[in-house]
């Protein structure tokens, strides 16, 4: 039987020369492939040690370190199933975590010891602490373990991680990614990124999320490639290291801020090779001022945490601002009404996709499982897109962020480009607000530039001139920064939970 653990599949593609950095950085962060090598097995050791079995949950909830990426790949050699959770989860949130994923081995960092343990009695798991300078009872443990490992062979369809959603709508939901969804997604994007061997990531992400761990990483390892681990995005030190890198990804936020930076230059991205863009819409104009600045066009793409990757602009090819690109190779995407009929090009219709990457379903929720797919195994992804005549993919928004205003549906997306567009204005997100009269009115939340002042009536009235009368928002709110969550996302949620009360009117600040 041939092994389709992930591990297995990327170590396959390491470089021949172990003293090869997988991690550059100073002598306590450094990493070669040798040292992952020997460094993940003498935790694989140890978790067997533990007892842990293949299946078993290791919840992981600590600051982002090599030490902790050596853990994750740990529990694949081993066969367990990795659950990373955010750093900023409260207790109660992370209560339900641990009660619904019902880990065997909770890992955290020493400040939540307390908290931890007393969940881990209740449970009967075990605890170990893992630092954020990698010091910790884990390590301390497995340092006298075996420097090898045989990886625990595993089929294609057993579980590698549990990734919870973000619970926009009730509870979050722990999406389950297989080791062939991960392999299969690694190798896509190896080959439509033009992945090499002397790349040189620039690591600025956090690895409890898709985009961190599982984009960025296993793009790395698939290529025995090397990557600069920052412990957070900085932009004084992404610009201090952008000459020695040749890749970089980020989420918009991260552009914007290099953007604002007189000290950010063509010249510093001489050796770049390129610069990706995700977990939230990037901007058409911070696309645009991107490539004045640098030379450089940004790739944006689209995934989820459900899929991973599904839709990327290309690398060779154009990079066309405000839209996502195109189907990776072997991934299916629909774009279907209400009625579940294909929609035709240029008209909005509801995402749904199909592929080796897509999970397996939801942890524990098989009811809810069976409702996020079609009778013909498609996953509807919640998201609303629409196709250009030469096959380009836009995301105009969610589907439950579709504001329904009089009968009509209006997508946010469309309205928050025309805002955007105004004078003033930084950006801006549309939702919707409860009315008597419509249903639904638009209303939107407006950041400004500098923190101009600009008269709700003036907005009004822009978009009126672009927008059919029931698109224009009948409540606007200016902001100093809208709410996201820790990936960039806009948090449409918040918004409608803090304007919920409000009563429409020509505008508000």
């Amino acid at each position: 039987m041939s092994n389709h653990n992930l591990y297995d599949i990327l170590s396959q593609r390491f470089p021949v020369d172990g003293n090869k950095p997988f991690i550059i950085g100073s002598a306590s962060d450094a990493l070669s492939y040798s040292q992952l090598e020997k460094q993940s097995a003498q935790l694989a050791n140890y978790f067997y040690y533990l007892d842990l079995k293949p299946g078993d949950r290791v919840a992981v909830r600590v600051k982002k370190s090599p030490q902790a990426l050596l853990v994750y790949l740990a529990c694949l050699r081993a066969g367990v199933i990795y659950l990373p959770l955010n750093t900023d989860y409260t207790e109660a949130e992370l209560q339900y975590f641990f009660t619904d994923a019902s880990p065997s081995l909770i890992i955290a960092d020493p400040s939540d010891q307390a908290y931890c343990e007393s969940f881990v009695q209740q449970q009967f798991a075990l605890f170990e602490t893992l630092a954020a300078n990698g010091s910790g009872s884990l390590i301390d443990n497995s340092a006298t373990f075996p420097e090898q490992f045989d990886n625990v062979v595993c089929a294609a369809d057993d579980l590698a991680a549990i990734i919870y959603t973000s619970g926009t709508t009730g509870r979050p939901k722990g999406a389950m990614l297989t080791h062939g969804n991960l392999a299969a997604n690694a190798l896509m994007l190896h080959d439509a990124w033009g992945w090499q061997q002397q790349d040189i990531l620039i690591h600025a992400l956090p690895i409890f999320h898709v985009h961190g761990l599982f984009v960025a990483c296993h793009g790395v390892l698939a290529a025995g490639a090397s990557m600069i681990f920052m412990p957070a995005f900085s932009v004084t030190e992404v610009i201090k290291q952008l000459p020695n890198a040749t890749l970089m990804m980020g989420v918009p936020t991260f552009y914007t801020r290099l953007l604002a930076d007189k000290n950010f230059t063509k010249e510093l991205c001489a050796t770049m090779r390129l610069f990706i863009s995700g977990s939230a819409p990037l901007l058409a104009t911070t696309h645009q001022i991107f490539e004045q600045r640098t030379g450089h066009k940004i790739l944006e793409r689209y995934g989820m945490s459900e899929t991973s990757m599904l839709i990327s602009n290309p690398l060779n090819g154009e990079r066309r601002a405000g839209t996502v690109g195109f189907p990776l190779p072997g991934v299916d995407v629909r774009l279907v009404d209400t009625d579940n009929s294909i929609v035709a090009v240029g008209e909005v219709g509801s995402i749904q996709v199909k592929g080796p990457n897509v999970f397996q379903g939801y942890w524990q929720l098989p009811e809810k499982t069976a409702q996020e797919f079609t009778d013909d195994g498609f996953f509807i992804t919640g998201d609303q897109g629409v196709i250009s005549e030469d096959g380009y993919m836009s995301i105009v928004g969610r589907a439950k962020d579709m504001v329904i205003s009089g009968g009509y549906n209006i997508y946010p997306k469309e309205v928050e480009l025309v805002i955007d567009a105004i004078d003033g204005v930084k950006e801006s997100a549309v939702f919707g607000i409860a009315d008597a009269d419509f249903g639904e009115a638009v209303a939107v939340a407006v950041v400004t530039k500098d923190g101009l002042s600009i008269e709700a009536e003036t907005l009004i009235a822009s978009a009126r001139e672009k927008l059919a009368a029931y698109k224009v928002p009948k409540l606007v709110y200016f902001l100093q920064q809208l709410p996201r969550n820790t990936m960039g996302k806009v948090q449409k949620n918040s918004l409608r939970e803090m304007y919920s009360a409000t009563s429409p009117a020509k505008g508000n600040s």
